[in-house]
């Protein structure tokens, strides 16, 4: 997937600039936990509020399994509660879903086409065996904007934060 295909699935209506949170969920989630949650995001954001003010907001779950959370704030910032809000909305769905969404020690790669989760201290190991290489597409949840997410959220590895964390050398001894 590409960024034009991610934009796609995004708002076109909200700027470049609007904040972008990202939620990566454990495990997938099957199709009625899909449209439950998309239910509940929607029934979130379209009543978010921020100092008494409406949040151009927009939620939606993308890939099975990550919750991305945007908010326009070109015409108001948002304040502390309202991210308290949200942070209690995902809280919930963690514990009717029996999920985690912050889980930040486990990443997530496109392989064939489908999200693949490795837990941080196996990416060697999986590099060494040949399950993911320089060219496997990261999902990079650390986008903070509309854009960042556009450009950079699907990134091959060798491209990525992680780029640094992995040595290369065991796969080019194997070939």
């Amino acid at each position: 997937m590409n960024k034009i295909e991610i934009s796609n699935l995004l708002p076109t209506h909200f700027s470049d600039t609007a904040r972008v949170w990202i939620y990566q969920g454990s495990r997938p989630f099957i199709e009625k936990e899909q449209n439950e949650i998309d239910e509940q995001l929607h029934h979130f954001y379209t009543q978010w509020k921020s100092h008494g003010d409406e949040v151009k907001g927009w939620a939606k779950l993308l890939f099975k399994q990550f919750i991305i959370v945007m908010a326009d704030l070109s015409d108001d910032p948002i304040g502390g509660c309202s991210t308290d809000g949200m942070q209690r909305m995902i809280k919930s769905l963690e514990r009717q879903y029996d999920v985690s969404f912050f889980d930040r020690m486990t990443l997530t790669f496109l392989i064939d086409g489908k999200a693949q989760m490795l837990p941080f201290e196996q990416v060697q190991y999986a590099m060494d065996k040949g399950y993911i290489n320089a060219d496997t597409v990261l999902f990079n949840n650390i986008a903070t904007t509309k854009k960042e997410l556009i450009d950079t959220w699907l990134v091959p590895l060798k491209k990525s934060w992680l780029n640094n964390r992995v040595s290369y050398e065991k796969v080019a001894e194997q070939l």
